[in-house]
């Protein structure tokens, strides 16, 4: 899952974003309105976490462009909202954001809002099953058996894009795109080194990923 975090609070930013990576989420993280609204244009998150009050465009505006541009399926939103700004929080959830979360929080909360969304928006069901794997999306956790499969945050977000597409394949750069953030150097051959480590933990599942040639990846019941 690849999200975007707008907050112009350092702190808060790099304690929040260190958490959600370290659980396995893929996080864009940037600290200014119009940057965001820059990157909402060319880039696909599957939820934006956005504080309201923000330099170059505060995150109403940014919310509403969003909203007005959206075409299909809305991307959630989860507002942060200081303490006591109910005003703020209604306009919000009028403008279209589909949850807040007040200043200060707690990081267990935090994540089981994403996750809630994710759920909500029809990102997730509860448990994947596909041979003998079995992925909890609540508990982010794969297994094959009654084995726990132990993954990697890049190789778990690999399995997640193509849990999520089964039975479709996903070309390798829609892959790329949710398994590496903005900032990484990295070329979009790289996601074939991923794949493959991955496709090495599944052998005995009874599952497979396929390379389909001009198609990408495709995961499916060997």
């Amino acid at each position: 899952m690849r999200l975007l975090l707008v907050e112009d609070h350092a702190e808060l930013s790099q304690w929040v974003s260190k958490a959600l990576r370290h659980a396995g989420y893929v996080l864009d993280v940037l600290d200014r309105g119009d940057h965001a609204d820059q990157a909402l244009l060319t880039e696909h998150y599957d939820l934006v976490i956005l504080d309201l009050s923000l330099p170059g465009l505060d995150g109403l505006e940014v919310l509403r462009r969003l909203r007005q541009r959206e075409k299909g399926v809305p991307t959630p939103v989860l507002l942060l909202t200081a303490r006591g700004a109910t005003e703020e929080r209604v306009r919000g959830l009028n403008t279209g954001a589909d949850d807040y979360l007040t200043k200060p929080f707690d990081l267990s909360e935090l994540e089981a809002r994403i996750k809630a969304l994710l759920r909500r928006s029809g990102n997730l069901v509860p448990k994947v099953r596909i041979g003998q794997l079995e992925f909890d999306t609540t508990t982010r956790l794969a297994s094959i058996g009654e084995q726990a499969l132990a993954l990697t945050p890049r190789e778990l977000a690999v399995l997640e894009v193509l849990l999520s597409r089964s039975g479709r394949p996903v070309a390798r750069e829609a892959l790329f795109e949710k398994v590496f953030d903005f900032d990484t150097d990295a070329r979009v051959e790289a996601i074939e080194i991923y794949v493959s480590r991955l496709r090495k933990k599944l052998e005995g599942s009874g599952v497979v990923i396929n390379t389909l040639r001009g198609l990408g990846y495709l995961l499916a019941e060997a």
